[in-house]
């Protein structure tokens, strides 16, 4: 069983457009971690490019790390950090490693389908994308810190 957060802090959906702009950010770090990967089997594989269902099946499940242990560490990744925006389950917990699993695989036909499941948040008032309501989960906006 997931963990609550231990804030008491209200939380409103979150718009489109800080989900766009976190996962921009998101994307410049994945990017990185992409390249980052590149260099490390070009070494192995003694200067060639590497291509291939492995490589492939290897970026991906690494992209799914990614995001997996942000959203059940913390429920935010760097980007959505800088956007003040957390991932939680519709009760407030944090996300498991299945929700998370679930909702990385339910986010993809989301965004292939001209990212028609991402836009269908702007037809309700719960704000939720496909892979939202298919995995029992919310992304919601956190308020400003209080500066001392």
């Amino acid at each position: 069983m997931s963990r609550p957060y231990n804030d008491e802090i209200r939380t409103s959906p979150a718009g489109l457009v800080r989900r766009l702009l976190a996962m921009f950010y998101d994307l410049l770090l994945i990017i990185s971690i992409w390249m980052l990967i590149g260099f490390i089997a070009v070494a192995i594989n003694d200067g060639q490019a590497v291509e291939g269902p492995i490589m492939k099946a290897t970026l991906f499940s690494t992209t799914f790390l990614f995001f997996g242990f942000f959203w059940t560490r913390n429920g935010q990744t760097l980007g959505m950090q800088a956007w003040r925006l957390r991932v939680q389950t519709m009760d407030g917990r944090r996300l498991s490693w299945w929700q998370a699993l679930l909702r990385y695989m339910l986010a993809i036909p989301s965004l292939l389908v001209f990212g028609l499941g991402y836009f269908w948040m702007l037809f309700g008032d719960e704000r939720l994308t496909w892979h939202d309501r298919l995995s029992d989960t919310c992304v919601v906006l956190l308020p400003k810190r209080e500066r001392k």
